[in-house]
């Protein structure tokens, strides 16, 4: 059994982390000692690795709670967490691109102003106060 400490140790969640998955369902209440404490066996280590491991890859609370479902149900198809996995494989895809769109526009503002020149005649200045001076909207 793991006390909250030790599950935010081992899994590197945050305690008020651990507590907000439990409030959303995603983790089952833990058994408590007599002093209230909570306590986490193996199956609850397991899970919020999981749920760790979800949500670095992106996936959505909403999304990690279908695929918990799917995950306690072994005998049905893949299909349904393959589905979730492309819808966010896609919404990667759409913010690396988003992302590209910033990091060309930042590098054209960034060249826009010579060390020498003053503020008051910063590209990058006039450029973040002017959003027509933009080449793409972001």
């Amino acid at each position: 059994m793991f006390s909250i400490g030790e599950l935010s140790k081992r899994t590197k969640v945050k305690v008020p982390t651990i507590r907000y998955y439990e409030e959303m369902g995603l983790l089952a209440a833990p058994e408590r000692t007599e002093g209230n404490q909570r306590r986490y066996d193996v199956a609850g280590l397991e899970r919020l690795s999981f749920i760790k491991h979800a949500r670095d890859l992106g996936f959505s609370i909403e999304a990690i709670s279908e695929l918990i479902v799917l995950q306690g149900h072994p005998d049905r198809s893949c299909q349904a967490a393959t589905d979730i996995a492309v819808s966010q494989l896609s919404e990667v895809r759409a913010k690396i691109k988003r992302l590209r769109a910033l990091e060309k526009e930042l590098v054209r503002i960034s060249k826009g102003c010579d060390d020498e020149g003053v503020s008051e005649n910063c590209y990058v200045l006039a450029s973040l106060a002017d959003h027509k001076l933009c080449h793409h909207d972001h």
